[in-house]
């Protein structure tokens, strides 16, 4: 499944309201700035019991409008600057990880967070950035939350 028809250059990033995703928000964006393309914000969900555990259960009255108003709230909130890049926002049932790896398929690269929403807190490399690491159609970018210096607040590590 491919979220876009045209050619032009774009950056897809998985975006989960994970402080992994935010920070491989904020990354994606800096790249496309540097080659000058677009960015595609891509935020799947999944109905209960389609997939199992490939991603977090939404409710029986889940409104896919909230979920675009959520995503638009997301991008503002972690890109407070905002219009640095061209962004196109995307909301798309599914599993996350097929959503990605099929938005991945003319992009310039794809950017995901090292851990999602998932809940296995010990892996360090979640599902679905693995997924895509292995079946992206573009290279992939997973993007690490580093853990703060000892002794450092977490602004100042901030890049």
């Amino acid at each position: 499944m491919t979220i876009r028809n045209d050619q032009s250059p774009h950056v897809v990033v998985g975006v989960d309201g994970s402080p992994a995703s935010q920070e491989a928000l904020r990354w994606a964006v800096r790249h496309a700035r540097l080659i000058g393309a677009t960015v595609d914000a891509v935020a799947a969900y999944d109905v209960p019991g389609a997939t199992a555990w490939s991603a977090p259960a939404v409710d029986a009255d889940f409104d896919e409008e909230q979920a675009r108003q959520a995503l638009s709230d997301e991008l503002r909130a972690v890109l407070p600057q905002g219009g640095e890049v061209p962004m196109v926002e995307h909301v798309v049932r599914g599993n996350p990880a097929k959503v990605l790896i099929g938005a991945s398929v003319g992009a310039e690269l794809l950017v995901v967070g090292s851990r999602g929403r998932g809940g296995f807190a010990s892996l360090l490399l979640g599902s679905v950035s693995q997924q895509c690491a292995v079946h992206a159609s573009c290279p992939v970018v997973i993007v690490r939350l580093e853990a703060p210096a000892p002794g450092a607040s977490a602004a100042e590590n901030t890049p």
